[in-house]
């Protein structure tokens, strides 16, 4: 279970040096700073690592399904961002707020969830925009680094880290057009039921913003105010909203009523969004089914195709009719009775596990309900991967965890990793309501 070999050596080290299971952990915790991250005050073990090839590979690939994604709408919808959004699932409502601001190309921010299946790493989905969270992961690979083992393995295997904030922050500052952030005002907006809850993890993340020279105001919908040609927080204006509430959110009328201004402020330039509502629909679930469709394949390049073969399993929204599966055509819902077992079903623009039907784990009536009901709606069907369980040291030995990997995607196609490690090694869905608990990652330099 040792993906390669820098993993083996490390684990090997750990032993020779008697190193307690949980000291790298303990040491991170100790320092007191990771309760108001994303970390939730929680940390694997030890770091995962990704060998030079591995990382070639897998920067190669975000590179290429970004661009495909990207190229969606030209190539299926004559450029109509409202025809894309209404074929994923979008209510009228959405496919109205993805217009407002749109750019010709949407933002380089992403964070991909993947596994690895033991061969290669398999996209699960590409989330896209700045509601991707665990920005602030770099924090954990300098607190693990306090320790002289890990710190003496790293330098000894030419090991190094990308911080996902300071590339966030080179994203942000290019795609809203400045040199600099002197004398810029940021805020960070919110929800307001969702202020309360988040406002230790935003003072966390607007103290590390600070340290890159990004001064952030957190805040939420219901404080900001348009008048005057500018958006206002209070008597102060705005420059630049960070954008934290999505697309799913506006399907509520009260907080449509309380965005749509604020995104007709940034249509109009009062205000600069970052990042626009269209984020979310190219990193929806459904433009994974689009690329996935062999019906789509005469639209991609070689290159395309190749990586899309390697990271992407086999997705398709829930439609009646033919499919092809292989070299077979099937019709869908009796390709979804008969497969059971090794498919997963998922809302399209829904996060963070929500609404996820997985159909190992659910008796065939269940299943059969949730796939009947989903007909026609906004969700997908999408082949199961079975990730390569890791080891990792516990107080027991070695014991196999399940990793989510989710490299971010900036500027550079690789902007640095969150891992999170789970021990329900046939759950098949790593979130935070499944004991998920975060890796910092190392990789080769050079």
């Amino acid at each position: 279970m040792s993906r390669n070999e820098i993993t083996g050596r490390y684990l090997d080290e750990v032993a020779a040096r008697g190193l307690g299971a949980y000291e790298l952990a303990d040491l991170a915790l100790a320092a007191d700073v990771l309760g108001p991250t994303s970390m939730e005050g929680k940390c694997l073990s030890r770091p995962v690592f990704l060998d030079r090839a591995e990382l070639a590979e897998l920067t190669g690939d975000l590179a290429t399904v970004y661009a495909a994604l990207a190229a969606l709408p030209r190539r299926l919808f004559g450029g109509d961002l409202a025809a894309f959004a209404r074929a994923v699932g979008m209510a009228e409502v959405q496919v109205g707020a993805v217009q407002r601001a749109a750019r010709e190309t949407p933002t380089r921010l992403a964070r991909p969830d993947m596994y690895h299946d033991g061969t290669a790493f398999r996209l699960l989905e590409f989330n896209m925009g700045s509601t991707v969270g665990s920005l602030d992961s770099g924090l954990l690979n300098r607190l693990f680094l306090r320790h002289p083992v890990l710190a003496e393995f790293v330098e000894s295997n030419n090991l190094t880290f990308v911080d996902p904030m300071a590339k966030m922050v080179d994203t942000l500052l290019a795609e809203c057009g400045l040199d600099g952030a002197d004398g810029v005002r940021f805020a960070a907006v919110t929800l307001p039921w969702v202020f309360p809850l988040l406002t230790a993890q935003l003072a966390s993340s607007a103290g590390l913003l600070g340290e890159l020279g990004v001064d952030v105001t957190p805040c939420h919908l219901g404080q900001l105010s348009v008048r005057d040609g500018r958006v206002w927080l209070g008597a102060a204006p705005v420059d630049v909203l960070y954008r934290i509430f999505q697309v799913e959110d506006l399907l509520d009328p009260a907080m449509h009523e309380l965005a749509d201004p604020i995104l007709r402020a940034a249509d109009r330039g009062e205000v600069t969004l970052f990042t626009p509502m269209d984020a979310e629909l190219y990193g929806s679930k459904g433009a994974l089914a689009m690329l996935s469709d062999e019906a789509n394949r005469h639209l991609c390049t070689g290159a395309e195709l190749a990586s899309l073969d390697r990271v992407l399993p086999w997705t398709r929204m829930v439609r009646p009719g033919p499919v092809t599966v292989g070299a077979e055509r099937v019709e869908l819902l009796d390709y979804a009775e008969q497969a059971r077992a090794e498919l997963v079903l998922k809302p399209t623009l829904l996060h963070g596990g929500q609404g996820i039907v997985a159909g190992w784990v659910v008796d065939t009536e269940t299943w059969r309900t949730a796939v009947k009901s989903a007909l026609d709606g906004p969700y997908v069907l999408q082949h199961r991967v079975r990730p390569e369980p890791e080891l990792f040291p516990t107080e027991h030995g070695l014991e196999p965890r399940v990793v989510k990997w989710a490299p971010f995607h900036g500027l550079e196609p690789y902007a640095g990793m969150n891992a999170r490690g789970s021990t329900d090694v046939d759950a098949g869905v790593v979130n935070r309501e499944r004991d998920a608990i975060t890796a910092p990652c190392f990789h080769e330099a050079g």
